[in-house]
């Protein structure tokens, strides 16, 4: 799950030619293996929205994770880092790379019935690849 605002921003850098990005979470936060990832946009826009080849997973001191890893974020400074990991002591940074945006983003509705859910995660989970092969060719990303 991303918000919208994150989101764009991902898209943003990407289209200035950034290569590897990093989303951050608070603590320790999955995954830990995968070969993609897949971009659910909260509402209001409430649909899966791209995907993205998944580096690793960083996982550390926030201070020192935001040294190696912050120019990759869209947080914009480091001030905004402190605000979003608060007095943890510990933030995840999800590396990715080749980030594409789906040509058909499906649907809130239509992904939980193909991924055979009531609701997503807020911390994500993993999916079969035959579900994300199902999924990708949906948002025309196959």
């Amino acid at each position: 799950m991303i918000k919208d605002s994150y989101w764009k921003s991902f898209v943003d850098r990407h289209q200035q030619g950034k290569q590897v990005h990093s989303y951050v979470r608070k603590g320790l936060a999955p995954p830990k293996h995968a070969s993609l990832i897949l971009f659910y946009v909260t509402k209001p826009v409430g649909e899966m929205a791209g995907v993205a080849e998944f580096v690793e997973r960083k996982v550390g001191e926030a201070e020192g994770v935001w040294r190696q890893h912050g120019d990759e974020s869209v947080l914009a400074s480091k001030g905004k880092f402190k605000e979003f990991v608060g007095d943890g002591k510990k933030a995840s940074f999800i590396r990715f790379k080749n980030l594409r945006e789906a040509s058909r983003p499906v649907s809130l509705s239509n992904a939980l019935l193909l991924l055979g859910v009531k609701r997503f995660s807020r911390k994500g989970f993993y999916i079969e690849q035959e579900v994300a092969e199902e999924l990708l060719s949906q948002m025309g990303l196959s």
